[in-house]
């Protein structure tokens, strides 16, 4: 008896143990996931304690958020990195929905607007400064260029490629996926997702393209790597550049514009006078030589008219 116990307790253990490993986030490597009493799988964010839905994308602000996360909490993730304090990199304050706030600052006061994609949109200044509204992003531009190679990919098949990526991957619905575009080495990728198009369950073209670009970069939100391929081949990228278009343009501080104003109305002044004056000289020159044809036309009428009896 006290054998089958045995035999049934490992098992208990067993089934268990696989239970939790299976209790991860495929969607988020930054979060730390947990079964409940009832069995259920919960993930949280790294640094936030924000619940995460793991079925879809996280957004990009508490992405960006997580991996702000103090080194203490390297130890899951391995060796700490060192980052900068530039605008593409910073501890964003984000809504409890996950998009980003109009308004971000930093730890030194100074504070800035961003768009949807949390991409700074305005001059900075101090706490003083109104952000009103948060601007939608509704289209992106992806610019990337492969590794050199001996042949150029079939450009349907690297197109179809990309766009199946786009739509297993990242859950992006094909109609937000206005163009793809191969021109060797050059691909090029468009993403246009207006305000009134998106539904609730549709994933944003933000988040798209961060995830996008990590796992270009190597640096892989998801759990698991995927190699881009085209038809078995490895496309390996070794540029990208994402460009962010809102539906409001962009908002920026006259007063430290007023000198470039300036001399870009002094050019424009010198130009206009400069173009008014070959204007004139044009037209006397033009006015000298219909006059000489004119006496000369005048001459030829009247020298036969003499000869007449």
């Amino acid at each position: 008896m006290e054998p089958l116990l045995g035999v049934l307790l490992g098992l208990i253990l067993a089934a268990a143990s696989s239970a939790q490993n299976n209790c991860t986030c495929a969607t988020n490597k930054w979060t730390v996931c947990a079964q409940d009493g009832s069995g259920n799988c919960t993930c949280v964010l790294v640094g936030s304690n924000h619940r995460v839905d793991c079925s879809t994308l996280t957004s990009k602000c508490l992405l960006m958020k997580a991996e702000m996360t103090p080194l203490k909490e390297n130890r899951f993730w391995g060796q700490p990195r060192v980052l900068l304090d530039i605008d593409g990199i910073y501890n964003p304050d984000c809504e409890d929905s996950g998009v980003f706030k109009a308004r971000q600052c930093n730890q030194a006061a100074t504070c800035w607007c961003v768009n949807t994609a949390g991409v700074r949109r305005t001059e900075k200044g101090d706490k003083s400064l109104s952000c009103g509204e948060l601007v939608r992003t509704s289209w992106i531009y992806i610019e990337m260029k492969h590794k050199k190679r001996s042949c150029a990919f079939n450009v349907t098949n690297i197109e179809d490629a990309l766009r199946h990526l786009f739509e297993s991957r990242y859950k992006l619905h094909p109609k937000f996926i206005t163009a793809v575009k191969y021109n060797f080495p050059l691909i090029r990728i468009q993403l246009n997702q207006q305000g009134s198009e998106k539904s609730r369950c549709d994933v944003d073209i933000a988040d798209v393209a961060y995830y996008f670009e990590k796992d270009i970069t190597d640096d892989s939100v998801f759990r698991s790597n995927r190699t881009l391929t085209v038809n078995g081949d490895a496309l390996d990228i070794e540029k990208i550049r994402i460009y962010y278009i809102d539906e409001k343009p962009p908002q920026f501080c006259m007063k430290q514009l007023a000198a470039g104003a300036s001399a870009v109305v002094t050019v424009v002044t010198m130009a206009a006078g400069f173009g008014i004056a070959v204007l004139v000289i044009l037209r006397q020159l033009r006015t000298r030589k219909y006059e000489k044809i004119e006496m000369k036309e005048m001459g030829e009428i009247r020298a036969p008219s003499l000869q007449l009896p």
